[in-house]
């Protein structure tokens, strides 16, 4: 990318391909990214970071998610390095997991009872395990589409994964009350549960919230067979509503899978559940060497106290929606058409005749150049320590983004 620096990103690049296969790993892969994003970073600091080649950029991806607060949030990180001076991975958990699990279950709307884990893929897979154990049944309902993690079950890749794996996941569209009902009555007396995400964020797609039909469709099917209704929130846990994603669409799930933002950066994930669900969620066997680990539950701990303090939510709407609406502005002041979807809070932008991502690539690679970091084709994050003038400087970026795309 002319005009910024390269020189240790390309070292470390180098160095990672002797061992590291493909030299990096997953979704976090900057050779997916167009030419001259930085695959290593140096530190972050509320809502900016720096590559390793001490680049600044205003952060719209935030950790893909995590970064719910800011980098380095103070009261965030002075929880942690109090835990961390007393212990974190111990012969069993901390006193600040049942801290945390009090605090959970008061803030989640359906919550009867909370279990912690560390990854998003952790979370989802205990969900249907939980179900399946409660049910003695097995067939799990998905979205065509849908991300709900990285094992063979789930995972979006088919390397490595056999047609076992995924015997008794079927599928359904979102937001189709007709495609949900066919496949739950495919599923017969075996359905153990629907899963769904808390809103659809198919990579490089137009993002869609659920409709009101759609989320009573899901519960009723549910009541109505005695499976359970799980909600993926590890995305966009704690960005919608704290109380989960759909409390303003008035259902409530049986279980939720959480992660991502629920620590601020810190590695953590949590199953939440309603009563009926207990005794099947005291006998599976999950676990994990690190599930306990009391650091990340420390910071956790902040982390949803600030989220009820501050309305964390609301200003990230806030902040979300004067983005959107400046994107708007002056991508129509260019003569370029966009589409924006999914919440505001958590921003998705593409460009209309662009099936290659061309025009959004061209255009994240200009805003990049300028110091924004957007993505062509996932969604975006927004974090709470946004400020305007970060909307503001991303919004300059965009105008030389936009006159990039407007002369292809």
């Amino acid at each position: 990318m002319p005009g910024l620096n390269r020189t240790r990103d390309t070292t470390l690049r180098a160095r990672a391909e002797k061992v590291v296969p493909g030299g990096m790993w997953g979704h976090l892969h900057a050779a997916k990214l167009p030419d001259g994003y930085p695959q290593f970073f140096r530190r972050g600091e509320g809502g900016v970071l720096w590559d390793v080649d001490g680049n600044r950029y205003v952060d719209f991806m935030c950790s893909w998610g995590p970064n719910l607060l800011g980098h380095h949030h103070p009261e965030v990180e002075e929880a942690a390095e109090r835990q961390r001076r007393e212990g974190d991975c111990l012969n069993g958990p901390a006193e600040v997991m049942v801290e945390l699990a009090e605090l959970v279950v008061d803030m989640v709307g359906h919550a009867d009872w909370t279990q912690f884990q560390k990854n998003g893929t952790d979370a989802t897979t205990t969900c249907v395990t939980i179900a399946r154990a409660a049910t003695g049944r097995r067939k799990i309902l998905v979205a065509k589409g849908a991300y709900h993690g990285a094992v063979p079950w789930c995972s979006p890749s088919l390397l490595g994964v056999t047609a076992e794996d995924r015997a008794h996941l079927a599928y359904f569209t979102f937001n189709d009350v007709e495609s949900l009902e066919v496949a739950a009555k495919a599923a017969g007396d075996d359905l153990a549960g629907i899963l769904v995400s808390a809103y659809r964020h198919d990579l490089g797609l137009d993002q869609e919230l659920p409709t009101v039909e759609f989320a009573h469709a899901a519960r009723r099917i549910c009541d109505d067979r005695g499976a359970a209704l799980i909600i993926d929130e590890v995305r966009a846990g704690l960005r919608l509503n704290a109380a989960g994603s759909w409390e303003g669409l008035g259902v409530r799930p049986d279980l939720s899978a959480w992660s991502k933002a629920i620590a601020n950066g810190y590695a953590l994930a949590a199953v939440t559940g309603a009563n009926w669900l207990r005794g099947a969620a005291s006998q599976v066997f999950v676990t994990g060497s690190f599930w306990a680990g009391a650091v990340a539950m420390a910071a956790a701990v902040a982390t949803l106290k600030i989220v009820r303090r501050d309305n964390v939510p609301s200003r990230l709407a806030q902040l979300g929606q004067m983005l959107r609406e400046g994107l708007e502005t002056r991508s129509r002041q260019f003569g370029v058409s966009i589409r924006q979807s999914g919440p505001a809070q958590m921003p998705t932008l593409l460009f209309d005749q662009d099936p290659a991502y061309r025009k959004g690539s061209a255009f994240c690679s200009a805003m990049l150049a300028r110091g924004v970091y957007f993505h062509p084709k996932h969604n975006m994050f927004l974090c709470a320590a946004h400020t305007e003038a970060d909307i503001a400087e991303a919004l300059q970026a965009a105008e030389h983004g936009f006159a990039v795309v407007a002369g292809l």
